[in-house]
């Protein structure tokens, strides 16, 4: 019988330590903290995310049933309701922001080289943004509508690994397109939108920066054809143009050629109309770019089945933003995992199996890829034989 680590200390594995030590240190979260450290909170706060737990008495009525193994999940601090809510309330969420950074930076790395479905040499980025809806009389900082309270997680997702590069986090009155200029920008790669981000001035800057775009054009775009390139209509292309835009302020936020790909999909009946910089790619391509952006909504509906109203652990904007910090961090942790034992399943399937299986002593391999596994770290390597 395998007496190994618990399942939960064999993700926990892959956790830099002496980053997250060094994130700690810069925001001074240990600063008179006894017992319950930043560690601790972050190993339960993981535990919550993996496991989904509903609230801080879930948490803490479901650790406290497993007392035997706290100390073998790294959890070295005495476990309670109130200890876990102060702790989000004032521990600075950046430490888990720079620690998520950190992360992802590994994870790239690590997805480098990974087809996401297209030939491209390139990286391809999804950008979008998600509205998470919260109570305004319990969460008044998150100002959205007179009687409405919400937040929004803007998100850059690297299609390799879909890799979260960029998030910010604000509240509900910040329009989308805003994002452009937060956004890194990184020559040669392409950003993949949707035609809320539609804003000629920002894309200009980001074409003049010798990055790609790729975005849904608007119904009442105006445009002036200067050359039409033949297409193979029986791949669902209806047209590939070049274009100047036309109007007084489009014209001039964009005074530089545009490509225009107009693509019948027919699996949803609809007719899309694409507009990039790049005149170098085939259109059905440019097309594909597009429908690989819904990369970014399976995202999305991860973060919001971990991130439901009732599951937030806290009601100050530290501690919101503290928790989606930390789920993404156990996002990255579990891709980077899943890179080093090269595990074929998806991202989302190893985070089911790993809920109902987070007190296991079983090998992490064995369970996630349903195969007999031997640890061959059980054989005392130092013991003799008796008999030659």
């Amino acid at each position: 019988m395998y007496t190994g680590k618990l399942v939960f200390s064999q993700v926990m594995e892959h956790l830099p330590l002496h980053v997250f030590h060094q994130c700690v240190d810069r925001y001074c979260g240990n600063f008179k903290v006894k017992e319950f450290t930043c560690l601790d909170q972050y190993f339960c706060m993981a535990f919550a995310q993996m496991t989904y737990r509903e609230s801080l008495r879930d948490i803490v009525a479901c650790l406290r049933s497993q007392n035997s193994k706290l100390y073998h999940m790294g959890i070295r601090g005495p476990v309670s309701r109130n200890t876990l809510a102060n702790a989000n309330k004032v521990r600075d969420w950046r430490i888990y922001a720079d620690l998520a950074h950190s992360l992802i930076g590994t994870a790239r790395k690590l997805y480098l080289r990974d087809d996401f479905g297209l030939e491209l040499e390139n990286t391809v980025y999804a950008l979008d943004a998600t509205t998470i809806d919260l109570c305004l009389s319990m969460f008044p900082w998150a100002t959205f509508r007179q009687s409405k309270g919400a937040i929004k997680l803007h998100t850059l997702l690297d299609l390799r690994g879909n890799i979260p590069t960029f998030i910010h986090i604000s509240d509900g009155k910040l329009h989308e397109v805003n994002t452009l200029d937060m956004i890194p920008i990184e020559a040669g790669a392409f950003y993949v939108m949707d035609r809320g981000y539609l804003d000629f001035a920002r894309l200009h800057a980001l074409s003049q920066a010798s990055a790609f775009f790729v975005i849904r054009a608007k119904s009442n775009f105006r445009y002036r054809r200067i050359y039409s390139h033949p297409v193979d209509r029986t791949t669902g292309l209806i047209c590939d143009q070049s274009v100047m835009l036309s109007g007084f302020y489009p014209s001039r936020d964009y005074p530089d050629k545009l490509r225009r790909v107009k693509y019948y999909d027919a699996s949803t009946d609809k007719t899309l109309v694409f507009l990039t910089n790049n005149f170098t790619l085939q259109p059905l391509v440019i097309a594909d770019l597009y429908r690989h952006r819904w990369q970014v909504e399976l995202f999305f509906k991860w973060i919001k089945q971990n991130l439901r109203i009732k599951t937030f652990y806290g009601t100050s904007e530290n501690a919101v933003k503290a928790q989606i910090w930390i789920a993404v961090s156990v996002y990255v942790l579990v891709a980077i995992m899943k890179k080093r034992l090269q595990i074929e399943i998806s991202l989302y399937t190893m985070l089911q199996i790993l809920s109902v299986s987070i007190f296991e002593r079983t090998p992490i391999f064995q369970i996630l890829t349903a195969t007999d596994y031997k640890n061959e770290s059980d054989d005392d390597s130092n013991q003799l034989n008796l008999f030659n």
